[in-house]
């Protein structure tokens, strides 16, 4: 194996293994809570953490559609930009996580296979993209690692001020 391959597949595997980390530790803060638990705000924010499992499953896939197909691919699927923060009637916090596994899955699968971590799109219009600007498949990945850790501190404080477990600490 080349030098270059070696390199990347190091690469792709540092970024999976960085990936695979913060979902653990999202996934921790929910252990063990009932479907009732984890649709409670415990906060005066609106999150719950059956919500966040569901918006960073839905960020990352909305993420991964970027990676490969650019701004259009991303906005083809519709975001509930309220909704995705909370637990929708009939939905379970079991069912929000095997979506996520789902999502996670086709990401790692994607990340491992596409041909170019350098290829890029130009991001979508949106108050908080720099007009213009374009992202690489890298970025987008490394974007991803940081809203699931991001999120994944919202989730422990949430949890904490459920019930005083601490999933980090």
């Amino acid at each position: 194996m080349s030098g270059d391959r070696m390199a990347t597949t190091r690469e792709r595997a540092d970024l999976l293994e960085s990936l695979a980390r913060h979902r653990g530790f999202l996934r921790q803060t929910v252990h063990g809570l009932t479907d009732e638990q984890a649709a409670t705000r415990t906060t005066a924010s609106e999150l719950c953490l059956g919500g966040l499992i569901k918006h960073v499953a839905g960020t990352e896939a909305s993420w991964m559609r970027f990676a490969v197909g650019g701004a259009e691919a991303m906005m083809s699927e519709p975001t509930d930009w309220e909704g995705q923060f909370r637990m929708a009637e009939g939905e379970t916090l079991g069912g929000l996580l095997d979506a996520y596994e789902n999502v996670a899955r086709a990401t790692d699968d994607l990340v491992a296979t596409l041909p170019d971590l350098d290829a890029s799109h130009p991001l979508p219009e949106a108050p908080w993209f720099e007009p213009g600007a374009r992202w690489s498949v890298r970025r987008v990945v490394l974007h991803v690692i940081a809203e699931t850790s991001q999120h994944a501190g919202h989730a422990d404080i949430l949890r904490e001020s459920l019930d005083g477990a601490k999933t980090m600490g």
